[in-house]
């Protein structure tokens, strides 16, 4: 029986790419949710708290990582935005 090599993504990308539909998607998510986490670590000492803060326990420091964390725990999820005929965004409901 075969056993998986460690490697040094953790979590590894086939099991994120289970909770979105494409790479690029991925990508997307996570570079967003990473910036919102470092504008959060960033504005910690101004008492602003208008970012929301990891929504997982990692020991990781880069904001990317726990982003992707983020994703794999499904914390952060993705909606597709629907466009209408002439290709603007269709209204918000609710």
């Amino acid at each position: 029986m075969a056993t998986r090599r460690p490697t040094m993504m953790d979590p590894p990308i086939e099991s994120l790419l289970d909770k979105v539909d494409s790479k690029f998607t991925l990508v997307t998510l996570a570079a967003k949710r990473g910036r919102q986490i470092n504008s959060y670590f960033n504005q910690l000492g101004e008492g602003l708290g208008a970012i929301v803060p990891p929504q997982v326990t990692s020991v990781s420091r880069k904001p990317l990582s726990i982003a992707l964390e983020e994703v794999a725990a499904a914390k952060i999820v993705f909606h597709r935005v629907e466009e209408d005929a002439e290709g603007e965004e269709a209204p918000a409901e609710g």
